[in-house]
C-alpha cells in the first residue's frame, strides 16, 4: 500500500471568500502552471468569446498545439463560484498534465478503451489518441469540453469529450470497465477526494494517477496497490 512521503509540496487550502480582487487566485491554491513555449498569437473563440493564445508541447518527438485562455483568473465568475464553488482550474496547463502525457505518450494503447477524468485542456486525452485508444475525454467545465474538441481536430486527433460530474457519472459508467483510466491533479479539494473514492473503483481497469503531493492526496492513496512509473505519476491498483 502507498505511504505518505516528503516530496508532496506545501499547498494551502482554498480560501473559502468572496471572489473580489482574486487576481492570481488559481496560481495561489495550486501553484504555477506550465508556461511551454506561448506565443501570443490570438483568436476570437466562439465558445468562450475570449482570445486564445497557443502553447506548444513535445511529446515523443511530436509537437502538439493547444490554445487556451492567456489568465484563467479572467474566468471566475462569482455566480458559478457562489452556485458550487467552481473555479476554472480548467483553464491552465498544469505540470501534473504535461507529466502524465509523457508516460501515456509512451505506451501501446492500440485497441484499449481509455477515458480521462477532469481533463481541463485534455494534454493525456490527446496523448492516449495519439497511441491508438478509443478515447473519452470528460470534465466538468462546459467550455473545457468545448476548446477540448477544437484542439482535437487542430492536432489531427480523433477523440471523444464529453461534459461529465462526478456527482452524475452515467457517461463514464456506461462505458465501464474502462481498460485504463487517467486523472493528473485531482485531489486539491477533499471534496475531490470523496467523490473520486467512490467513483474510480466502479470505472475498472488500471489507473494512471498525476498526483503532485496535495493535502488529500494521502488519504486516497492509501486505499490502492501504488507503484510509482515516473516521478509523481503513480499506477494504481
Amino acid at each position: 500500500m502507498w505511504q505518505p512521503g516528503g516530496g508532496g509540496r506545501d499547498v494551502p487550502p482554498r480560501r473559502r471568500c468572496r471572489l473580489r480582487g482574486r487576481q492570481g487566485a488559481l496560481g495561489r491554491v495550486l501553484g504555477p502552471p506550465v508556461r511551454a513555449a506561448a506565443r501570443s498569437r490570438r483568436r476570437a473563440d466562439r465558445s468562450l468569446r475570449r482570445p486564445l493564445i497557443e502553447e506548444h508541447v513535445e511529446l515523443t518527438g511530436r509537437q502538439l498545439t493547444l490554445l487556451r485562455p492567456p489568465s484563467a483568473d479572467e474566468l471566475i465568475d462569482e455566480e458559478a463560484f457562489g452556485e458550487d464553488e467552481f473555479l476554472p482550474y480548467w483553464a491552465e496547463l498544469w505540470p501534473s498534465g504535461v507529466a502524465l502525457a509523457r508516460v501515456v505518450a509512451q505506451l501501446d494503447l492500440h485497441g484499449k478503451r481509455v477515458v480521462e477524468i477532469g481533463a481541463g485542456l485534455g494534454l493525456p486525452s490527446l496523448a492516449a489518441a495519439l497511441r491508438g485508444a478509443d478515447m473519452l475525454s470528460t470534465d466538468w467545465a462546459e467550455d473545457a469540453i468545448a476548446l477540448l474538441r477544437e484542439n482535437a481536430t487542430r492536432n489531427g486527433v480523433v477523440l471523444r469529450a464529453e461534459r461529465v460530474r462526478w456527482d452524475e457519472p452515467a457517461p463514464l459508467l456506461a462505458g465501464s470497465p474502462w481498460d485504463l483510466v487517467l486523472g493528473a491533479d485531482l485531489l486539491y479539494e477533499q471534496r475531490n477526494a470523496e467523490r473520486l473514492l467512490q467513483l474510480v473503483p466502479q470505472l475498472g481497469g488500471e489507473i494512471l494517477l498525476a498526483e503532485p503531493g496535495r493535502p488529500f492526496a494521502a488519504a486516497f492513496l492509501a486505499h490502492w496497490d501504488v507503484e510509482e512509473v515516473a516521478d509523481r505519476v503513480y499506477r494504481l491498483r
